[in-house]
This record gives C-alpha cells, structure tokens and sequence, in this order.
C-alpha cells in the first residue's frame, strides 16, 4: 500500500508540474492603442500577471511628459515657453538619449526640428500651405540642439519660440518603459511591440524558439507584405521609412516625407525608403538611429553603421533605375 500510495503522489506531481508547463507554454497577450498608434504586448507568467491597467498608468504617465499632443503636457508646456517646468525622469533621459545620438550623427537626429515638423504639417496642427525657402531659412535659426541646455530640471532654450518633438524616439521609450516595468514582476519572456518598435527578452516559449519580426516592403499602395523574418536574441527594433507618411503639394503634385533633414529645413529627397536597426540596447535608441539613418543619404547611412558596429543595420532603397534593392551590415 505504501509503494501504491508513493506511486499516486508521484503520478500528482507530475501532473501539477505538467499543468504548469501547460499554463507556461499559453502568453498573456494585451493589446490597444497608444501614442496615435496600436500596441502589443506579449509575455509569459507562471502567476498569470495581467498589467493591463499597469500600462495605461505608464502610458499616461509618458504622454503627460513627452506628448506634443496633449497641450497640457510637460513638453508642451515648455513649447510654449514656461521656463518654470521641472522636467520628471521620462523627460531627462529622453533629452539625455536624444543629445547623444545629435552628437553621434552630426546634428541630423535634432528633436529641436519641431518648428519645422510643424511647419510642413507633420505636427499636431493642420496647414494650409506649404513653407517657402524664405520660411524654411527663418525657422533653421531657431532649429539646434546646441541652443539649449537642462540645468537643475529645467529647460534654459536660447530662444523662446524653439519646439522639441520627441516623436522619433518616444515610441521606442515607451517600448522600453513598459519592458522595464514587466522585469521588475520578473517576466523575463517577453515581447512588447509599439507601432512597430520592439524590444524582446527570453524566448517565445509557446514556440520554444526566439522572438521573431518581419521587416515590411515599402509598399506605395498601402499594403503590407513582409521583405524579411528575423530573430530577436534580447534586442530591441526599429523601422523608419519614407513611403507611408507624406504630404502632398496640391500645386506641383509632389511628395514629401515626413522626414526631415535638420541642417537644411526640408524632407529629406533621397534613396532610402526604410531603415531597420537591431541593437542590444534600449528600443529608444534604436529608435533614433533609425530615424537618423533615414535622414542620411545612402552611402552616409553605410559610413555610419560600419562606424557603429553594435547596431545591425537593414537598408531598402531605390537604385538608379527605381528598382528596389536592400543592403544589410556583415552582422545583420
């Protein structure tokens, strides 16, 4: 009876360790929309944690700071002049992150380009026209990172009317602020996407495998369809590109992408249609470079990647002849 009995409580835990597996192998996934985009976030936990209300804390928490589409936010604030502001940590390390790649890229990746972002209609605000050359040239001078300073909290802006728009790396913070919060509930498997930046950790243990993404074509006709599936081994993800968001002169019929160059005050016109970067770094900064990339011109966006050798670069662009090509760094 007792090798019976021994036999039936083996048999139990084997079943209660097999149930765990099983709950193991079933993600929590939260879905919704955040930041004027969708957001997906998958992860694995033994207690069967759901954040759903823990997310939309952090997100509101990060649009009061940084979103220049909330008039009543921090940055906002700051936009529109009070010196009085004290900037919270959201704040500080995306300002700190953002000069840091300005001064790695040469001034191309500027979140003072707001003014112009505005300008060519890409803000919060619709325009009716587009602006001319003389336009253009008065709103560099109050374009530069170089012409402002955080002191004790605060923002000190050389000019009053200069515009910070953190919009091409908020997302990829927002990435990391929502991973961060699920390590400190010891999720260590997780995927957390924003409007296409990513950051994973661990492995898809439904699938025992790595994470995966696919880098979409630029496809023109509004369509989606995938160039290239790739693995995510603890990194973080960005796409930039050209081809989706773009304003349309009524008059000549032209193009201009959402992109802009910040030495000379127009949308970049160049080969690039996108720019996927992978990095063991936080999704904010691969969230710049990204966009920096896109803002250089092809044979710059080579030079700078083989400069970096910690980033993993995926370039599709037009060749001469309008036919698409890709090019991808020796440790993509």
């Amino acid at each position: 009876m007792k090798i019976f009995r021994n036999a039936i409580l083996f048999l139990l835990v084997l079943n209660f360790i097999s149930c765990k597996k099983d709950i193991d192998q079933h993600p929590i996934k939260l879905n919704g929309f955040a930041f004027g985009t969708t957001f997906k976030i998958t992860y694995f936990s033994e207690e069967d944690q759901e954040f759903s209300k823990e997310m939309d804390s952090l997100f509101h928490l990060l649009n009061k700071s940084l979103s220049t589409y909330i008039t009543t936010s921090d940055i906002s604030k700051i936009n529109q002049g009070d010196s009085s502001i004290t900037v919270d940590s959201y704040f500080e390390e995306v300002y700190k992150k953002s000069l840091r790649i300005y001064n790695e890229t040469n001034g191309i990746f500027d979140p003072t380009i707001g003014i112009l972002v505005n300008a060519w209609g890409f803000g919060p605000k619709k325009i009716d026209t587009l602006p001319n050359a003389a336009k253009v040239n008065e709103l560099l001078n109050l374009v530069g990172f170089d012409k402002i300073e955080l002191k004790d909290g605060r923002i000190i802006k050389k000019h009053d009317s200069i515009f910070f728009d953190f919009n091409a790396i908020a997302k990829g913070y927002a990435v990391d602020i929502a991973s961060r919060y699920l390590e400190s509930k010891n999720i260590t498997d997780y995927l957390v996407e924003i409007g296409g930046e990513i950051r994973s950790r661990g492995i898809n243990k439904r699938k025992n495998a790595p994470w995966e993404m696919g880098i979409e074509n630029p496809n023109f006709d509004g369509s989606r369809s995938i160039n290239k599936i790739v693995n995510l081994n603890n990194a973080s993800t960005a796409t930039s590109g050209s081809y989706r968001k773009f304003k349309l002169d009524t008059v000549t019929g032209k193009k201009y992408a959402h992109i802009l160059n910040a030495k000379t005050g127009y949308p970049v016109q160049n080969s690039l249609l996108s720019a996927t970067v992978i990095a063991k770094l936080d999704c904010a900064d691969v969230d710049g470079y990204a966009t920096a990339l896109m803002a250089m011109s092809f044979e710059d966006a080579i030079s700078f990647l083989a400069k970096h050798p910690e980033l993993k670069g995926f370039l599709i662009y037009s060749d001469v002849n309008g036919t698409l090509e890709s090019y991808s760094t020796s440790n993509f």
